[in-house]
Order: C-alpha cells, then structure tokens, then sequence
C-alpha cells in the first residue's frame, strides 16, 4: 500500500542527499520517479535539486497555484511511476500538501516528502509543514549533532557579530552561513559553538538570549 512517508530534520543534516539517493534507488531498479521542489528556493537554480555533497538532479519548481496532484497525474498516464519525491516542502503551500496526499491515496503512488520541521524562532516552520506532520502515514527524522554532540534538534539563526536572532523573517534564502543546528539547550541558551564563534572572531561565548514570548 502507498503511504506519505516525511522525512524531517534541521539544517545541514543530509535531507537532499538522502533524497537523491532514494531516486537513484529507483531508478536502479527501473521505476520512473518525478522529483519536485519549491521555485521559491533558488540557491543553486530553479527547478534543480542539488546537495552541498555535489549531488544534483532536475525537478518540477512548484510555485503557488500549481496542482502538484494534477502533474503526477499526468504524468503517471504516461507511463507508471514509482514515487514521487518532494524537496523543501516547508516551502510549498497546504493546498500542495493536500494533492501530495491525493497522489497517495488516488493514485495509489508513494510520496517521500522532505523539510525542515522547525524554523530558527523556535516553532514549525510553515503551515505547508504543519499540515505534512498531520497527514503523514510515516515519520522519520534525519538526524544530525550540535556542537555538544547531543542531537541537534532545533536551529539558530545569528548575526555577523554572533548576536542570534529570534525575530523577523522566517524564510531567508541562500543564508545558510548564518543558521546553525543545535540541541534544544543551546538554541535556549543563544550558543552558536566554538566553531562558530571563531569563524566571526567572538572569543566568548554571548550571553544567553531569552526566547521571545
């Protein structure tokens, strides 16, 4: 039976990569895979999926108003496919959630969803990813470690001088030098790491930020 299958994490913990190599999978053994992502990310160039390990493949760039359910219906009447893989879904909207579901329990097609859960303000990231959360048949997080070696489970986002920010704009494309994953103690704490303390020049680890009401 197809089921919705989300895969989630922080930054940097290898969600691209992991999707990628599910399309290889596939495609090893001879199933027709459709990839999507959002046209809203464009750090490398729209409509591509590309992975800081130097990975990359074409894929449909969905902007608000496009069906997604509507394309795979499409083009699975072209020839059958085996699974639909969706990247940086925190960007897509709830209607595309919703057909996401619809390829699933319709078409009877596997979707594997990938995004960030969280946002660097402490919630999750979108309603689109709300939504995911809610109507997933699997849920799997892909995880990665702070500084501390804990698991990192929530991300910070910080000025040049080090100073986090848990205010202003959620989405911030093509930041990625100013976000970092940490555990939940150091997110509460403000604390970016050594590493990254030094890659700015601050000796000291800043004073803890409170997390805003």
């Amino acid at each position: 039976m197809a089921k919705l299958h989300v895969f989630y994490s922080v930054m940097n913990a290898g969600k691209t990569t992991h999707l990628l190599q599910a399309r290889h999978n596939y495609l090893e053994t001879g199933g027709r895979v459709m990839l999507f992502t959002s046209a809203v990310d464009d750090r490398s160039r729209v409509g591509e999926i590309s992975s800081r390990i130097g990975l990359s493949s074409e894929a449909v760039a969905l902007r608000e108003g496009d069906d997604l359910f509507a394309l795979v219906a499409a083009e699975h009447a072209r020839g059958c496919l085996a699974a639909v893989l969706m990247d940086e879904v925190q960007f897509m909207t709830v209607d595309q959630i919703h057909q996401a579901a619809r390829v699933v329990d319709e078409l009877g097609i596997p979707v594997m969803a990938y995004g960030l859960k969280n946002n660097a303000f402490g919630t999750l990231f979108s309603p689109a990813m709300a939504t995911l959360l809610a109507l997933a048949d699997q849920l799997k997080e892909i995880k990665t470690l702070c500084f501390c070696h804990a698991k990192a489970n929530m991300i910070l986002r910080y000025g040049p001088d080090g100073t986090v920010e848990k205010s202003g704009n959620v989405v911030e494309i093509g930041g990625e030098s100013r976000y970092v994953s940490v555990c939940r103690r150091h997110w509460m704490e403000g604390d970016i790491g050594p590493v990254r303390r030094a890659a700015l020049g601050v000796a000291a680890r800043q004073e803890a930020v409170p997390v805003d009401a």
